[in-house]
C-alpha cells in the first residue's frame, strides 16, 4: 500500500530515536485537496487506532485509516534534502501531479 524510501525510513527512525516515547509507528492521512488533489499528515503515534490499515515498510510500521488507504494505495513516501529545503515528498500514482511544495501539512 505505501512505501518508504530508504531516506525516509532513516529519518523516521532518528525522529522515533529523538523521543522519549514508546512509538507504534508512522500515521499518514490524505485528504482531497492541495495542489496535487491531496493533502498529506503524517505523524508519529504510541499506537494505532481502532479500525486502522497497517502495512510496514524498511520494518515500520504505517497506520493510515480505511478512507485514506484508498487515497493512498500505491504511494511512495521519499526524504529530500536539497537547496531548496529538506522535508518528505509524496509520489502518489492517484494524485493529479506531484507535489513537494512543502504546503501540504506534511
Amino acid at each position: 500500500m505505501i512505501a518508504l524510501t530508504e531516506n525516509a525510513a532513516e529519518a523516521i527512525r532518528n525522529a522515533i530515536g529523538a523521543t522519549s516515547k514508546r512509538i507504534a509507528g508512522l500515521r499518514v492521512t490524505a485528504l482531497a485537496g492541495g495542489c496535487s488533489g491531496y493533502q498529506y499528515q503524517m505523524g508519529l503515534v504510541e499506537c494505532a487506532d481502532p479500525g486502522d490499515i497497517c502495512c510496514q515498510s524498511h520494518e515500520l510500521a504505517i497506520f493510515t485509516d480505511p478512507g485514506s488507504a484508498e487515497l493512498l494505495e500505491g504511494t511512495t513516501i521519499d526524504f529530500i534534502e536539497n537547496l531548496e529545503g529538506v522535508g518528505f515528498s509524496f509520489n502518489n500514482p492517484q494524485a493529479r501531479s506531484p507535489c513537494s511544495c512543502g504546503k501540504s501539512s506534511c
